[in-house]
């Protein structure tokens, strides 16, 4: 591992790594220094399925849906790393150090022996040669060499094939990534919206979106639906009390269907650690707006911006079934209705509801 000073720092880095809470990135519990072996070691929670490498290799049949929601995971959890202060660059990001459960779904990004922190010097060539952006091996670089990364990583989730194997050795790879040439394998890709979604991680450094550009893009949107559904509630005195609950992913909102100029809204969402949150708020439709409310959500629990567009969409999606005038701040995309009822058979027979898909 080299000097003693090195592996201080080394070190010194670990400890704030370990520090870092959020649900899609790898927690680590303990590590210590070897000095007589010159190691760092490190313990990190266990992940049934391996490697999203090792969990392609074993399911060779995994649809889309799958993998834009493993996109999603990835793309989430780098943009906690980089919105960090300073900065946190992976560096080594390869479906090798990206973990997953497959019973449910869930990925991690791990093995964080290469990031480094942006106010450091970034002069060092070091990582996965095949995963590597051409400005990483120059040594001027920011955290958008994670993005191509993340773009060669979803290449070999669509294709199951390793990034420039039709090279005949190192050399030849680094003579293509310094050109700019793509690997072979992209241009196996048949579905024109996922190979456009990887050539934007793949852009030129000027011209390559950030994590968070990427989870608002419409290739990662459009998939995910807004989920509605008629709830019943009995309080303590036996009244029946009747709700609409709109969730999308892992964000939940219900409020009541008798509105008046102020609604009483109630969210739950997942914070930066992964815990679930709820709260409880009012909602002036003379007043508010979908996009202020979340505003205040972001800041107030530290949320990330994929975040706030989805409680603007949910909140909007409520108010636009309950009050027909009303105009959304943000594009709520597709609606399902879960479960028949007057008030969605309404909906869909005007036409702002589809019906659920059968899976």
């Amino acid at each position: 591992m080299g000097s003693s000073k090195k592996m201080k720092q080394l070190n010194t880095e670990i400890q704030l790594l370990k520090t870092l809470k959020h649900k899609n990135i790898e927690k680590m519990f303990a590590s210590w220094v070897d000095e007589e072996k010159k190691t760092v070691n490190i313990i990190t929670e266990l992940f049934t399925s391996g490697s999203l490498r090792q969990y392609r290799k074993k399911h060779k049949k995994v649809n889309v849906k799958a993998m834009k929601q493993w996109a999603i995971q990835i793309l989430s959890g780098l943009e906690y790393l980089h919105s960090q202060k300073p900065s946190i660059i992976h560096r080594d990001l390869k479906c090798d150090n990206i973990f997953i459960n497959g019973n449910h779904g869930k990925v991690k990004i791990g093995d964080f022996g290469l990031a480094t922190f942006m106010q450091q010097q970034k002069k060092s060539v070091k990582g996965t040669l095949e995963f590597m952006a051409p400005e990483l091996l120059t040594g001027h670089y920011n955290e958008l060499v994670d993005i191509y990364s993340f773009g060669m990583c979803m290449l070999e989730m669509v294709t199951c094939e390793y990034p420039y194997s039709e090279c005949q050795d190192m050399a030849h790879i680094f003579k293509k990534i310094s050109e700019g040439k793509k690997p072979a394998v992209l241009y196996k890709v048949k579905d024109a919206e996922v190979r456009s979604f990887i050539e934007n991680c793949l852009a030129p450094v000027e011209t390559r979106m950030s994590a968070t550009e990427l989870l608002n893009s419409s290739f990662l949107q459009n998939d995910a639906a807004i989920s509605v559904s008629l709830v019943k509630d009995m309080s303590d005195d036996g009244q029946q009390s009747v709700s609409f609950m709109v969730w999308k992913g892992e964000f939940m909102l219900k409020g009541n269907v008798d509105v008046a100029s102020c609604v009483d809204l109630w969210l739950r969402f997942p914070d930066p650690s992964g815990c679930f949150k709820s709260v409880e708020f009012p909602f002036d439709v003379t007043e508010d707006t979908s996009l202020s409310v979340a505003v205040e959500m972001v800041e107030q629990f530290g949320l990330t911006q994929e975040s706030r567009l989805i409680i603007a969409q949910l909140i909007d999606a409520f108010l636009v079934i309950l009050i027909p005038e009303w105009t959304p701040c943000v594009s709520i995309g597709r609606v399902v209705s879960e479960g028949a009822n007057d008030y969605t058979n309404k909906l869909m027979n005007c036409g702002q509801l589809s019906s659920a898909d059968p899976e």
